[in-house]
């Protein structure tokens, strides 16, 4: 089995950088060299994942009782699983992740409540036909019902405009009305400078990684009902009450809730 660990990898990058120990040499040097032309990346990783509890919540709150979560990352507490058993116990949630060093780590870690049910599916988002008829996938998750789609920083991975459109319409192809995706999408509007050299950093570590506007994001959602505030700057998406001013440049991703009818 290939672990690549001979190539950075942006779920041990992003693991790195908020403190965790599930990463390589390689992963701290890309982590490094990326914090060293841009300091907020922390702040920026620190949002998306405040972000993606926010919309956690926000769906389980909605009655979504289904979720299929691609691009799982290394496992940090809370997870999307914690947030939405919380709030309904017997929730199902399926992890996706191409990396078996992250799906390793999630099995050993993420066991969910014991009303709800939680799987761990290897696959590429690249290939969501694929992705779609596992079996794991199928027995947990009843795709005649409402599911709750995320995709947390994660389709900055897929370089070509093109196919990350058509991962995003399979995707939400095969889930019935009602379901709702929620996304964070990384962009360089708003600090295109410091941004272009962490893409190169990336990049010289053997991971890609693309920026898209925010007319690129609308494309994304198209045909889905957005939930207020829309496409927005993670931090602006509805922010928990208290939190503290924090400088748009800091932020490197696009956030949204959109709804299936």
């Amino acid at each position: 089995m290939d672990l690549g660990i001979d190539r950075a990898h942006g779920a041990r990058i992003y693991d790195y950088i908020l403190g965790g120990k599930d990463h390589y040499a390689i992963d701290r040097a890309a982590g490094d060299a990326s914090l060293r032309l841009w300091p907020a990346l922390r702040v920026h990783m620190l949002e998306n994942r405040s972000f993606m509890h926010r919309a956690a919540r926000y769906l389980a709150e909605q009655g979504v009782r289904q979720f299929l979560d691609v691009g799982t990352g290394i496992p940090t507490s809370p997870n999307l699983h914690e947030v939405v058993q919380a709030v309904v116990p017997d929730a199902r949630v399926v992890y996706v992740d191409n990396d078996p060093v992250v799906l390793a780590h999630a099995r050993a870690r993420m066991g969910g409540t014991p009303q709800g049910r939680t799987a761990y599916v290897r696959a590429d988002m690249r290939e969501p036909d694929a992705l779609l008829a596992d079996p794991r996938l199928r027995d947990t998750l009843d795709l005649n019902e409402p599911v709750g789609l995320t995709l947390i920083a994660v389709l900055h991975f897929i370089t070509d405009d093109e196919l990350a459109r058509e991962v995003v319409r399979k995707l939400v192809d095969a889930l019935p009305p009602g379901s709702y995706v929620a996304a964070s999408v990384a962009t360089d509007d708003f600090a295109p400078v410091p941004l272009a050299g962490v893409q190169r950093v990336y990049e010289a570590y053997g991971e890609s990684l693309q920026w898209r506007t925010k007319a690129q994001v609308e494309d994304l959602f198209a045909g889905l009902d957005l939930v207020e505030p829309g496409i927005v700057q993670i931090h602006k998406w509805r922010p928990a009450p208290g939190t503290g001013p924090i400088v748009d440049a800091d932020i490197a991703m696009y956030g949204a809730i959109a709804r299936k009818c």
